[in-house]
């Protein structure tokens, strides 16, 4: 890497910092701020960071609406653009759904004199009751549980907002062709600013580039690999009218990416980064090897699918992802984390193997009760206190989402269904969750 890279690098460092800093020392006057398509906002306050990214509290002078702003470095060059490009296009894809996130506006700026280090900013609605963790977390300290009731009323929004994405081929988005519009145009800018720098780089280097493209058309003969990108998935799964209808898995289900909306009463599913065309077919190693290296990239580890820890060739990568991340997703807000950090921690075993051999285990169970889900229960289990009791139709749910084999998994009207059927089972202990705050 060059020495300006490095310089600029370094500097988006020392900023980000700055911002942190200026919450808790009062030698900063005033709060910085920074301009989105002309639109000026002010930042606030950090509200949550992870890789490459962070998520700020902003506002815009003259408008007391708060939204979150999230700031993605891309620090290595066009493809980090395009990665967050695709986030954006995924928003735009499913919008409106009362249940997906949506982004209201977003930017590329590019640092002066190095236009190969750009940074992709996304406006999206702030929620000020936070996630489904926070509330994890709340009950944590709180010493108490989501009453069941509406626990399942919020899990039952986090099956539609998936229905949406997994059944996108047959309904098409929710905001019909507009929705596939805004997708495209997306799409349209990646390309264009793609071309732009390959442009540049071939005047920079065109030998160096023909010697690349011709060892990549090398490889690409020998080992085809799996293009996850949604333009790659509008080609792929094209009716013959042209039309867009491919399917998609989110591949990050997990309490920290449910926001609950201010009335306490809807999940609001986010960051759709981690967002992939399913199915898709696994048809070589160097395939089974990418689709594993995304997965441990985008994929919570707690929360990841067994089929996404050892990708197989010859095999089917689907929307059933999902299921099981729903499946320890529930089990979190219930327990206060995912089954296999749980049982991990419980045997001083490695997740991974947990999650792989399908041992995990309710709090309340022995080897007996536990031997119905096929787990590998071997100490007693520990005595719950009746208000800890989780009642066996959410179990149920539990237990048909962890199952070791995508096949034996719900499809996601299915697990609609029974949902449903439990809700109206359970006895009626409100309409909202406790304000978080």
């Amino acid at each position: 890497m060059s020495q300006p890279s490095l310089v600029t690098q370094l500097s988006h460092y020392v900023l980000d910092t700055i911002w942190q800093l200026s919450q808790c020392c009062s030698c900063f006057p005033s709060n910085p701020s920074l301009r989105i398509n002309g639109r000026s906002f002010k930042i606030l306050r950090l509200l949550g960071e992870g890789g490459f990214s962070y998520v700020y509290l902003v506002q815009s002078p003259g408008d007391p609406t708060l939204y979150a702003l999230k700031k993605i470095r891309c620090p290595f060059g066009q493809e980090s653009v395009e990665q967050a490009l695709k986030e954006v296009e995924a928003y735009s894809l499913f919008s409106p759904h009362p249940n997906i996130i949506h982004a209201i506006d977003h930017s590329v700026e590019g640092e002066r004199g190095d236009e190969s280090n750009k940074t992709v900013y996304i406006l999206l609605p702030y929620y000020r009751r936070g996630n489904l963790q926070d509330a994890i977390n709340a009950n944590l300290v709180n010493h108490s549980k989501f009453p069941e009731q509406r626990l399942m009323v919020l899990f039952l929004g986090v099956c539609k907002a998936l229905k949406a994405m997994h059944q996108y081929r047959a309904k098409g988005p929710p905001g019909g062709e507009r929705s596939r519009k805004k997708a495209k145009k997306v799409r349209m800018e990646a390309e264009e600013a793609d071309e732009d720098a390959e442009q540049k780089a071939i005047a920079a280097n065109t030998s160096r580039r023909r010697r690349d493209r011709e060892q990549d058309e090398e490889d690409a003969e020998q080992e085809p690999l799996v293009d996850n990108s949604l333009a790659a998935a509008e080609n792929d799964t094209a009716d013959a009218d042209g039309s867009y209808k491919p399917c998609y898995a989110h591949r990050d289900i997990k309490p920290g990416n449910i926001m609950i909306d201010d009335d306490g009463t809807q999940p609001i599913l986010m960051d759709l980064g981690s967002l992939a065309p399913a199915p898709t077919p696994i048809t070589s190693r160097a395939m089974a090897l990418q689709v594993q290296d995304q997965a441990a990239e985008h994929s919570t580890m707690p929360y990841r699918a067994p089929e996404l820890f050892d990708v197989k060739t010859d095999t089917v990568v689907d929307t059933k992802v999902d299921i099981w991340s729903l499946g320890c997703t529930l089990y979190a807000c219930l327990v206060g984390k995912s089954p296999f950090e749980a049982r991990s921690e419980e045997t001083g075993g490695s997740l991974s193997l947990c999650v792989l051999g399908g041992d995990w285990r309710f709090p309340d169970e022995g080897p007996a009760e536990a031997k119905r889900g096929k787990q590998r229960v071997t100490d007693e289990p520990a005595k719950a206190k009746a208000e800890d009791v989780i009642s066996e139709p959410v179990k149920a749910i539990v237990r048909a989402c962890l199952k070791v084999e995508p096949g034996e998994r719900p499809d996601i009207d299915q697990l609609s269904a029974m949902v449903e059927d439990v809700i109206a089972r359970l006895p009626d202990d409100g309409d909202t969750l406790e304000d978080l705050e």
